[in-house]
């Protein structure tokens, strides 16, 4: 009988020392695919951050591209994918990318066919800051109009940054005037005559 045990004892400890090397070196493979999943994700923000910048100067300038309206669509749905991969086993993976792949195209179209007609129905920043100066007797400044505008379209994130932007687009077009009062600077409206 002690002979038949040991055999088994023996084949068990092999087991267990081949099992705890797989779970090594699964455990490193994880975390060497969570660093790169972070390393893809953070560089994901960048791109999504200057596309954001670039967006808010294109509206600044006063001129949307349809092509611009596309990416926004095309965007936020990567992030979604690339939050829920890490959570997926591996044999997953594969089945899952497949349809990945598929789904967000209809919904794409969608967004953007939403989009464009929402974006019919409510003026531009760039209409929304010259009717809003044009309504103003005396100079306003980025934070003055942002609060107004905050506060007469709800609906509407405005952000300082791209008020102060959009302004800028507005001064460089001979559609306003800047004013600086000391560290302030205040914006006025340029009459329609003085455009021509």
């Amino acid at each position: 009988m002690p002979e038949s045990q040991t055999p088994a004892t023996e084949l068990t400890s092999q087991y267990v020392a081949q099992v705890t090397g797989d779970l090594e070196r699964n455990t490193k493979e994880q975390e060497r695919i969570g660093v790169e999943i972070e390393a893809l994700q953070e560089q994901l923000r960048a791109l999504q951050h200057d596309h954001t910048v670039l967006v808010n100067m294109q509206q600044a300038l006063g001129s949307a591209s349809p092509a611009a309206e596309a990416d926004p669509t095309a965007a936020p749905s990567v992030p979604h994918q690339a939050s829920a991969e890490p959570k997926q086993s591996k044999p997953k993976k594969a089945s899952a990318a497949s349809a990945k792949k598929t789904a967000p195209k209809k919904p794409a179209t969608e967004d953007s066919s939403v989009k464009a007609s929402t974006a019919a129905a409510k003026p531009t920043l760039v209409e929304l800051i010259r009717g809003h100066l044009e309504k103003q007797n005396e100079p306003r400044s980025a934070a003055e109009i942002t609060a107004a505008l905050t506060q007469a379209h709800p609906d509407r994130s405005v952000k300082t940054t791209v008020v102060r932007t959009t302004l800028e687009g507005l001064v460089a077009k001979s559609h306003a005037h800047r004013a600086k009062q000391g560290s302030s600077v205040f914006y006025t409206t340029v009459a329609a005559s003085e455009r021509l």
